[in-house]
């Protein structure tokens, strides 16, 4: 049996605030991308998420994004590539520190939001983040979207890239997401994202916002846990993974 990932980004609080059912969506993922204190998160929480991943026995992974929590880390910011490359480093540093201290390691990383999107499409930002991720643990893998620079240039580096696919968003063309606002773009029915993640992972194509299917890489699925109904949205990706005869199960180390 097809065995597929399922992977959340977790750990977005901040303080005494939680804007997500981290507790309650564990269990149903296999790996866990933990903000490291810039976008969301901090000590605390990290230490929390990285002791509830050991619990439930998920990949424990950096989800790196902008230093931006006034927007979430959805407003794009200008900085130099040397400011971007220092940035990752410093997150993936406190993360890595928080799960050594727990008696965990980081096996992945990725990029959040606005920083997410611009690596996407820029191949001197993707580089930077990339081979950033690469001199702090070239053992790292990179769970990113397939058809992206950030995919190809983790490829070129010889890092490992865990394809994702995000269940609950559109995509406009190979590698690209349909913008928030834009019609298409974001799915709100759980049964709606059940179908599609069993007819995308059935028949290895991605439907586009135009209609058109394309041929896609699939490795893991995502569970956005900012979402008001994540609950239902994972327990409906896991129904969907299992319509589609695979089986859920963490990518290999």
């Amino acid at each position: 049996m097809k065995s597929i990932d399922v992977n959340s980004d977790l750990g977005e609080g901040f303080g005494p605030y939680r804007i997500a059912p981290d507790a309650d969506l564990m269990p149903l993922i296999t790996s866990a991308n933990i903000a490291c204190g810039a976008h969301a998160g901090d000590p605390l929480i990290m230490d929390e998420t990285v002791s509830l991943a050991q619990t439930n026995k998920v990949r424990v992974g950096a989800h790196i994004g902008y230093p931006d929590r006034e927007n979430f880390g959805r407003r794009m910011m200008t900085m130099t590539l040397k400011e971007l490359e220092l940035m990752t480093v410093t997150q993936l540093g406190a993360l890595a520190a928080i799960a050594a201290h727990r008696g965990a390691q980081l096996t992945h990383a990725n990029f959040h939001g606005a920083l997410g999107n611009l690596s996407f499409a820029d191949a001197d930002v993707a580089r930077t983040l990339i081979k950033a991720m690469k001199s702090f643990d070239p053992s790292l893998k990179f769970i990113g979207l397939a058809d992206t620079e950030a995919s190809r240039i983790a490829e070129e580096e010889g890092i490992e890239v865990v394809y994702s696919f995000l269940a609950d968003r559109g995509y406009s063309a190979p590698g690209r997401l349909a913008p928030r606002g834009t019609a298409g773009a974001l799915l709100h029915e759980p049964e709606d994202i059940r179908l599609r993640v069993a007819e995308t992972l059935s028949s290895g194509k991605l439907k586009l916002t135009t209609g058109e299917a394309i041929p896609v890489k699939i490795d893991s699925i995502l569970v956005h846990s900012d979402t008001p109904n994540a609950l239902k949205l994972a327990h409906a990706i896991r129904q969907g993974i299992a319509d589609a005869a695979f089986e859920i199960a963490s990518y290999a180390i």
